[in-house]
């Protein structure tokens, strides 16, 4: 869990955030021609964006205009700024073109290196993009005032200069906790011809303040377009974004053509590019990227795969597939290799943990479930919160992938459908309340517990009995109810993977002690029909099993009888089961209860065997607090089973 996605939602102004539809209609509204080219551009990049539906893809860039672009071809994507210093001498390039990939390149492996070192999320694809502006063989970048934009609109006026994107696209994958990183570029010319520019007309156009945060000093979809005569090439392009070549490569890269169907296309201004038909997902239906003969194989026998200084002509460059030193992110040398990643995973966990639990007792999946795609203010008022808090707690979840955040609203994610909301047939939402309401108390008390090496049910609710269900406070019927739902729910879960971890075709019948509702039970005879189980638990419990019980049996039904564990005796049985059973008792109890369940079995002695994995090496945890694990145990004649489900 990446935790540092959580805290970014939670403080305004900070990291990451996500565009949507409002940006496509403020393209749309503001520029037809754009909207109308991002159409085009979709049409061709729908095959794609099944495939990016599941991926985390960042756009390396501030630019309002490159989210939009990008939004309008329903591409869904997170927004990372990238800190990397445009200081790239442009001298050393010999075409302006190459400064522009090269410096896109270096935006987005930078956010790739960031997000993956400091912010604990290896992102799937960052885009970078970078736009220049050139005329009589200079770069034209972004004025740093309005006497740099009236010298550069000068030096414009009444000619045609050319209009360069770099765009990098890094593929990123984390292996042993170090990123490795693929990078397909490319660029885009357009022509764009300026007519001769009064001075009155310049002036009045920079004191519009438009010019200032745009290459070039002007932005054609805007006030600026009434500075321009003609555009030979991709609109969009000059706009801040070749949207058209990056649908088409995009494409390239996930649906790689058959030779025969590639045509070569000689254009003006730009290199040769390949155009492709007959695009089908069973010419190759794989969901990562493929190398395509227009994208950029990495030679790894140039790049370093141990970290340290990549480049070492200039430590603010990055080559791809190599680690970047944290040097050059804020001036502090550090080791990534040695960032303690899973130190502060256990330090903000108990974060997420809350936002669940807060969500989940607030019925906050519940209500989008039923009522769809929600605004924070709606899903404040009728959860009765305040529209503040209730927004941080909504993004929070987004964070945690527990909800899609759109500028429509908020709505379920599929897990949270199929495991949150409380009415699903799977739904975890009672072990959930359970784990805030019994669970969270009892770990705020770990420190006490050790030192003491007492159960701590009296610092925790007061209560002073080691058995809770027993106690005065399990005597109401809806608080039976909903631990029970809480059992049933994680028991559900988990019983397949615990029926289906031996084979028990040896077995005619078995004895589920503690089986609750009978989850596990009911797994156990879908697995072996023939198999006989009995499910054994408190009175309380079995008087209201019967609302959890499966709507369709099709197997011989699961017996279920009461009695008490050290009073009574225990069906007969060839295998014994207990599940969540012993967690809370003291040694004495677990003795008196094994010892009784191997005087039950026929005719040979009970092995048992207890798995203490790494997450049990403390006795006193375990025992006194609640185990970190479910544990399975089982107990048969002559042999020894264990199963560890989580």
């Amino acid at each position: 869990m990446r935790m540092r996605a959580v805290w970014r939602l939670w403080s305004p102004g900070r990291g990451s955030r996500s565009v949507g539809d409002s940006a496509r209609r403020r393209i749309n509204a503001s520029c037809p021609r754009a909207a109308y080219l991002g159409l085009l551009a979709g049409m061709a990049l729908k095959p794609v964006l099944g495939k990016l539906g599941s991926k985390r893809v960042v756009l390396a860039s501030a630019s309002p205009r490159r989210q939009e672009i990008l939004c309008s071809v329903g591409l869904r994507f997170e927004v990372v700024p990238s800190w990397f210093k445009e200081t790239l001498e442009k001298s050393s390039f010999a075409t302006p073109y190459k400064y522009a990939i090269e410096t896109a390149k270096q935006k987005a492996l930078e956010v790739a290196n960031r997000m993956h070192v400091k912010h604990l999320r290896t992102p799937d694809i960052v885009i970078g993009a970078d736009t220049i502006v050139t005329v009589d063989e200079h770069i034209l970048e972004k004025p740093i005032d309005k006497q740099d934009a009236y010298r550069m609109l000068s030096r414009l006026s009444g000619k045609e200069h050319s209009v360069f994107t770099g765009v990098a696209i890094v593929h990123c994958n984390s292996k042993d906790n170090r990123l490795e990183t693929e990078v397909t570029d490319f660029y885009e010319e357009t022509k764009v011809k300026f007519a001769d520019l009064s001075e009155e007309l310049l002036w009045e156009y920079i004191h519009s303040g438009e010019p200032m945060d745009k290459a070039g000093g002007y932005g054609i979809q805007a006030l600026g377009g009434m500075l321009v005569e003609y555009v030979h090439g991709d609109f969009l392009n000059v706009v801040g974004f070749p949207l058209n070549h990056f649908c088409k490569k995009l494409v390239e890269l996930y649906y790689p053509p058959p030779k025969h169907t590639i045509h070569h296309i000689k254009h003006d201004s730009i290199p040769s590019v390949e155009t492709f038909e007959n695009l089908s997902d069973e010419e190759n239906d794989s969901s990562s990227p493929l190398q395509y003969k227009g994208a950029i194989k990495l030679d790894r026998s140039k790049t370093h795969s141990s970290g340290g200084v990549c480049s070492p002509g200039s430590s603010n460059i990055i080559k791809p597939n190599c680690m970047m030193p944290v040097e050059n992110q804020n001036g502090v040398m550090e080791n990534p290799d040695k960032f303690p990643s899973k130190i502060l995973e256990l330090l903000d966990g108990f974060r997420a943990s809350k936002a669940l639990f807060v969500a989940s007792k607030l019925k906050v999946f519940d209500l989008l479930k039923n009522k769809g795609v929600l605004q924070a203010v709606d899903v404040a008022n009728t959860i009765n919160s305040s529209v503040c808090g209730t927004e941080r707690l909504l993004d929070a979840c987004a964070a945690l992938g527990l909800l899609e955040k759109t500028l429509q609203g908020y709505s379920n994610s599929d897990s949270a459908n199929i495991y949150l909301a409380s009415d699903s047939e799977d739904s975890l939402h009672g072990y959930i309340i359970h784990s805030d309401d019994h669970l969270w108390p009892l770990f705020t008390h770990l420190e006490s517990a050790v030192k003491e090496g007492t159960m701590q049910n009296y610092r925790a609710f007061g209560k002073k009995s080691e058995n809770l269900f027993q106690d005065s406070y399990y005597q109401s019927m809806e608080v039976k109810q909903r631990f029970m739902a809480a059992m049933h729910s994680i028991a559900k879960l988990t019983a397949k993977d615990v029926a289906t971890a031996f084979d028990l075709s040896q077995f005619r019948s078995a004895c589920d002690l503690g089986g609750c509702t009978g989850a596990l039970a009911n797994e156990l005879v879908q697995k072996y029909p023939n198999l006989k189980v009995t499910v054994f638990d408190l009175p309380e419990v079995i008087a209201n099993v019967s609302h959890f019980q499966p709507v369709r049996q099709h197997t011989a039904p699961v017996t279920f009888t009461s009695g008490d564990f050290f009073k009574d005796n225990f069906p007969e049985a060839d295998l014994y089961i207990l599940s969540r059973i012993l967690h809370d008792w003291t040694d004495e109890k677990i003795h008196m209860l094994l010892s009784k369940i191997s005087a039950a079995c026929k005719p040979g002695p009970a092995h048992v065997c207890l798995r203490r994995g790494e997450r049990f090496k403390c006795d006193l945890i375990t025992s006194y607090i609640y185990p970190l694990d479910i544990e399975e145990m089982s107990f048969l004649k002559g042999l020894t089973l264990w199963s560890s489900a989580v």
